[in-house]
């Protein structure tokens, strides 16, 4: 059986779950689930690109263990989190005749597990779930913390349900089938967790980024090490009350600008929050938050890794600040119409901050389009 390089066990309780952390992980799914779940059928949800690459993987897995399976493939891309494809794969599960007891497999990236999870929270009102993350991105955030949803024209991931997975099998060589843009996305999502609060592993990525871009033993180190910090914040917050809300550095402004630049491939999720933990530095330090220097020792770590951390980096028209801003209102922190925002003392000192004056924050958008 492959090695399970790490393991992080998330302790909510009776939703308590384990991460595994290792290459090879879907090639010993059957024997893995065989254990954990004896006399389950599975469901399979997933989209048509990682269908390709990683699908077959997992069905030889599971034929061998001799565990029942149907496979439902969605179109790829940010644009199938609808109620549309949500629905196609609600009646996938329907028409398969899986049952309440059985699970649904979330193989794929980010989008693949917040719509499998969430359809997994409505079908025959709640199966467990299983997610299998094959991008970076969804294996050290999307696919910890049970946070499932899919998005509305008023914005992102405003339609969800928060449903814990049951296990999570991160297996580290589906990283290596990536596209250097999608785990340059990933990696984005990777930095937010020094940016937080441990300016330690900021610094240690900054020293270690090459190997962890090449695959080496630093890979499975970051992606570790990111999951413990989001188990820890998830176990002390599990439905985002308090301070979760720490997680979301960078995706208020990130947020609008998918919006603004209509959820495709123009602008991928990490390279939005890559922009917008930049804004949110930026911002803090024109607020005499934080030191003026971090934003451009941020900068230059994430340009490195080949992210976009400016407003003019995104191709094409962007919209007006209005736009942006009416986006920015439709943020799930906002309460009873008042703006909060994740900003910062410094690099590793992320803090929440409510009522966040609107005309302050047009101001600084006009100023960076410039």
């Amino acid at each position: 059986m492959p090695q399970i390089e790490h393991q992080v066990h998330v302790a909510l309780g009776e939703r308590a779950y384990d991460i595994l952390i290792g290459p090879g992980l879907i090639d010993a799914a059957g024997a893995i689930l065989a254990e954990k779940f004896p006399g389950r059928r599975y469901g399979i949800i997933t989209d048509d690109h990682v269908a390709a690459a990683q699908l077959p993987r997992l069905l030889a897995a599971l034929d061998a263990a001799g565990l029942s399976h149907s496979e439902i493939i969605l179109p790829a891309g940010e644009a199938s989190k609808s109620w549309a494809v949500l629905g196609q794969a609600v009646e996938g599960l329907l028409a398969a005749r899986l049952e309440r007891g059985d699970l649904v497999i979330a193989l794929g990236g980010g989008v693949i597990g917040d719509l499998a999870g969430f359809g997994a929270a409505i079908a025959r009102r709640g199966m467990d779930f299983i997610q299998m993350p094959t991008s970076l991105l969804a294996q050290v955030d999307s696919s910890v913390g049970g946070k499932t949803g899919i998005n509305s024209p008023q914005g992102k991931n405003l339609i969800g349900a928060f449903h814990q997975p049951r296990l999570v099998l991160a297996d580290l060589s589906t990283l290596d089938t990536l596209h250097p843009r999608q785990f340059a996305a990933g990696y984005a999502e990777v930095v937010k967790y020094g940016l937080i609060e441990d300016e330690q592993f900021f610094f240690w990525l900054e020293a270690n980024q090459g190997e962890i871009f090449a695959g080496g033993p630093a890979r499975g180190e970051a992606v570790a090490r990111c999951c413990r910090h989001k188990a820890r914040v998830v176990i002390e917050d599990e439905k985002e009350l308090g301070v979760r809300a720490l997680l979301n550095l960078g995706h208020t402004f990130g947020h609008a600008l998918e919006k603004a630049t209509g959820y495709g491939d123009r602008l991928l999720h990490g390279e939005g929050v890559a922009i917008g933990m930049v804004l949110a530095h930026q911002f803090s330090a024109r607020q005499g938050l934080a030191p003026s220097q971090d934003t451009g020792r941020i900068a230059a770590h994430l340009h490195k890794a080949g992210l976009p951390t400016r407003l003019s980096d995104i191709p094409g028209e962007l919209g007006s600040t209005k736009a942006l801003m009416a986006a920015i209102a439709q943020d799930k922190k906002v309460s009873r119409g008042a703006l909060t925002f994740i900003l910062t003392r410094g690099i590793g000192q992320a803090f929440i901050e409510k009522n966040v004056d609107p005309m302050a924050v047009s101001t600084f958008l006009d100023e960076m389009r410039t």
